[in-house]
């Protein structure tokens, strides 16, 4: 069994750029960003924002409400 930053590291090369993106503006904002600010982000990169949310929150990456994420959303890192 691999150590938790050998885990860690493992999770982030097997990151679609999206997820990488993603991650990198919330890194940004000290980690929390409202669904609508972080759709707005993401527009001019690439769509799908809920359905990359969605695997990312299966992956454990991010949290929020739900299974997909509403417009009134929170969604904050859980890894660093």
């Amino acid at each position: 069994m691999g150590s938790v930053r050998s885990i860690r590291v493992r999770i982030m090369t097997d990151l679609s750029y999206e997820e990488k993106f993603i991650l990198e503006k919330l890194k940004e904002n000290g980690g929390n960003l409202g669904y609508k600010q972080l759709q707005e982000l993401c527009a001019n990169e690439f769509e799908g924002v809920r359905l990359v949310l969605k695997k990312m929150k299966e992956k454990g990456l991010v949290e929020f409400d739900g299974m997909i994420p509403g417009f009134s959303a929170d969604i904050t890192l859980t890894i660093q």
